[in-house]
């Protein structure tokens, strides 16, 4: 993925764009906004203005319209990293949560931290699975023992298909080392559906993959107000403390000597 020159005018924002713990140095990573607000908003007007994210296409792909983002996928976050590359130069990557309209990749866009071929494949026949178990679920009276059952099984079983699929995540940090997901994830409790997908996991990752060393990360929030009103169009939002705080401590871990 090619870099993109950025000036950032010289601006810097010291709010604390995202941070983690970090088992390893015991003590809290963090980076700041820094310079990146600016561009974030530039890439916010772009979207608005050209009414798409597929920038690099010579021709719009419908499925990459912004019109997706107001219907019931109802928004999204996106996000900017800007990094200073190995000739000095000061760059910027951008970002998109999870999928985009069912797309894992757009080009111009950080990549998912996972092998999506691999992820595919691997997932297919347990998928079909479950959901056939779903069904068989459906056609069985409530209360019913068999019911019941069935109904463990398929929780046992999305469990461990969950397991197989945060383990096909790779999460790189700054001194220089990959691990798996679950190695990755600080505190107690099971690893939210979702952890890695964020705007802020996949630019970090990008980052470190790319020899690049992060100055500053800024996120916003672009289309509908969410179901729980906790994010509105063209506001800017630190990362979340559920997913990504538990593997952002590996992640920036090592940038301070970078």
């Amino acid at each position: 993925m090619p870099h993109t020159p950025v000036d950032t005018n010289g601006e810097f924002d010291p709010a604390v764009s995202c941070r983690g713990w970090c088992a390893r140095c015991a003590r809290e990573h963090s980076l700041p906004v820094g310079p990146a607000r600016g561009p974030a908003l530039a890439l916010l007007e772009r979207m608005e203005r050209e009414g798409r994210i597929d920038f690099e296409a010579p021709e719009p792909d419908p499925r990459f319209s912004v019109g997706y983002l107001d219907g019931e996928a109802r928004g999204q976050m996106f996000g900017v990293l800007v990094a200073r590359d190995k000739a000095g130069a000061t760059v910027a990557l951008k970002a998109f949560s999870g999928q985009y309209n069912s797309a894992w990749e757009v080009e111009g866009w950080a990549p998912p931290l996972l092998d999506t071929a691999r992820f595919r494949r691997d997932t297919f026949e347990a998928e079909q699975r479950i959901k056939s178990m779903g069904r068989e679920i459906a056609g069985i009276p409530a209360g019913s023992p068999s019911r019941d059952l069935l109904i463990y099984r398929r929780k046992a079983a999305s469990r461990t298909l969950m397991q197989e699929i945060h383990a096909m995540y790779r999460l790189p940090n700054f001194r220089g080392e990959t691990v798996p997901l679950p190695l990755a994830v600080h505190g107690d409790g099971g690893v939210p559906t979702g952890t890695g997908d964020c705007c802020a996991p996949k630019l970090l990752g990008l980052a470190a993959a790319q020899g690049l060393v992060p100055l500053g990360l800024a996120e916003f929030y672009f289309g509908r107000t969410n179901r729980s009103g906790t994010r509105e169009h063209g506001r800017f939002y630190p990362s979340c403390l559920d997913k990504c705080a538990r593997i952002l401590g590996h992640m920036l871990c090592g940038l301070e000597d970078a």
